[in-house]
C-alpha cells in the first residue's frame, strides 16, 4: 500500500462554542485525487485550512511526506508549503499584476528565479491551460471569468508541487467552461503524478475530477469510496446529497 503524502487523524476544531471538526481523518496517496463533499457549514473550508497549516487544529495530527506540520517546528509546514499549490474559489489573483506575474509569483519571490525565465516558464505553464501567449502581458480584469480559473490553476501547477489543493475549483462558471476547468484539472494532476485534495459541492466536478469522494457531514467523514460508487453508495446521507434531494436526512440550511 502506497504511504499517503498527506494524513489528516483525529482533527478536531472549535471557534467559541461552535465544534466545526470532530475527529477528521484523511488521506491522499501520490498520484491519487481525493474529493471532499459536504454542504454549506460542515468543516470543507476549515478542514483544508488545517490541511494547509493556516489554522492550527485543537486535537489531532497532519503530517505530509510522513511529518507532522502541527509540531512547533515549522520546517515540516515550510516543506509542505514549498511542494504543494493552490486553485482559490474566486482565483485569488493580484490585480494590480499581469497575468504571467500571477502565473510566475512563487518561482520569483520564493524561489529567486530571474523574471526573464520565469516569464518564459509562466507562458509554457500558460499554454497547458490553453491560454496563448498573448494573454500573458494582460490583467485579470481583462479576463473572462473561465480565463482567471485558468490562469488560476497555472499558477497552482508552475512550480510542479507534489500536492495541489483545489478549492470550489468550478464555483461561478456555467456548465460548459466548468467542464472544461475539470477536464484540465485531470489533465494537469495527472501529468506531474500529484496528488490532489478537492473540496466541492458541485457533484459533476467530484465525479470528474476525483479518484475517491469523502462526505463530510457534522465536522467528520461518514463515507468514502471510488468516485464510481458515489451515486450507489448505501448511505442514506451521501444519497441525498448527491441526488440533490430536500427529504432526508439532512436538514437544508435555512
Amino acid at each position: 500500500m502506497t504511504k499517503p503524502l498527506l494524513h489528516l487523524k483525529d482533527v478536531h476544531k472549535a471557534f467559541g462554542t461552535k465544534q466545526v471538526l470532530r475527529g477528521l481523518d484523511f488521506d491522499v496517496a501520490p498520484g491519487k485525487s481525493l474529493v471532499i463533499i459536504g454542504g454549506s457549514g460542515t468543516g470543507k473550508s476549515v478542514s483544508l485550512k488545517c490541511a494547509l497549516g493556516l489554522i492550527l487544529p485543537d486535537k489531532g495530527d497532519i503530517s505530509f511526506d510522513g511529518r507532522l506540520i502541527t509540531e512547533k517546528d515549522n520546517s515540516a509546514r515550510e516543506d509542505m508549503l514549498k511542494r504543494s499549490g493552490m486553485l482559490f474559489q474566486g482565483a485569488a489573483l493580484f490585480d494590480s499584476l499581469p497575468v504571467w506575474q500571477n502565473v510566475a509569483f512563487r518561482l520569483i519571490h520564493s524561489e529567486g528565479m530571474s523574471k526573464s525565465d520565469a516569464k518564459d516558464v509562466a507562458i509554457e505553464t500558460l499554454k497547458k491551460v490553453r491560454l496563448t501567449a498573448d494573454v500573458a502581458d494582460l490583467y485579470p480584469a481583462e479576463l473572462s471569468g473561465g480565463m482567471q480559473k485558468r490562469v488560476g490553476l497555472a499558477r497552482a501547477i508552475a512550480a510542479k508541487p507534489d500536492l495541489i489543493f483545489f478549492d470550489e475549483p468550478t464555483t461561478g462558471l456555467d456548465p460548459i467552461t466548468a467542464d472544461a476547468i475539470n477536464d484540465l484539472i485531470v489533465e494537469q494532476v495527472k501529468g506531474l503524478g500529484a496528488a490532489s485534495v478537492s473540496i466541492t459541492h458541485d457533484m459533476p466536478s467530484a465525479r470528474k475530477i476525483g479518484d475517491e469522494i469523502a462526505m463530510l457531514f457534522d465536522g467528520e467523514i461518514i463515507w468514502r469510496g471510488p468516485a464510481s460508487d458515489v451515486d450507489d453508495s448505501g448511505n442514506e446521507y451521501v444519497d441525498q446529497f448527491v441526488h440533490g434531494r430536500a427529504d432526508g436526512p439532512i436538514q437544508p440550511a435555512m
